[in-house]
């Protein structure tokens, strides 16, 4: 006998717990920190490097590269993309 589905599906539990918004919130910032830190490395530069470039500190850099500070502004994450040579794009669905 085929076993069925019971309930629903994890994002609708997260959405039922209000969880759902910071969860994705939290998983694009992932995103965005993985593909800054991959480029850095691809160009070889090192947070200090990279701060330098960005006119900011390393603490700050820091904060950018820390997956779990949600604190960062779009503005430091293009300043941070355009220093790797890339765009950020933020899209409203």
């Amino acid at each position: 006998m085929k076993q069925q589905h019971i309930g629903g599906d994890f994002d609708e539990f997260l959405r039922d717990e209000h969880l759902l918004d910071d969860a994705e919130a939290t998983a694009a910032k992932r995103v965005i920190v993985f593909r800054i830190a991959q480029e850095m490395k691809r160009a070889r530069l090192t947070k200090s490097e990279m701060a330098i470039r960005m006119k900011t500190s390393r603490p700050a850099v820091d904060r950018l590269l820390d997956p779990k500070n949600r604190s960062v502004t779009l503005s430091t994450l293009e300043r941070a993309a355009a220093v790797v040579g890339k765009k950020l794009k933020v899209e409203l669905t």
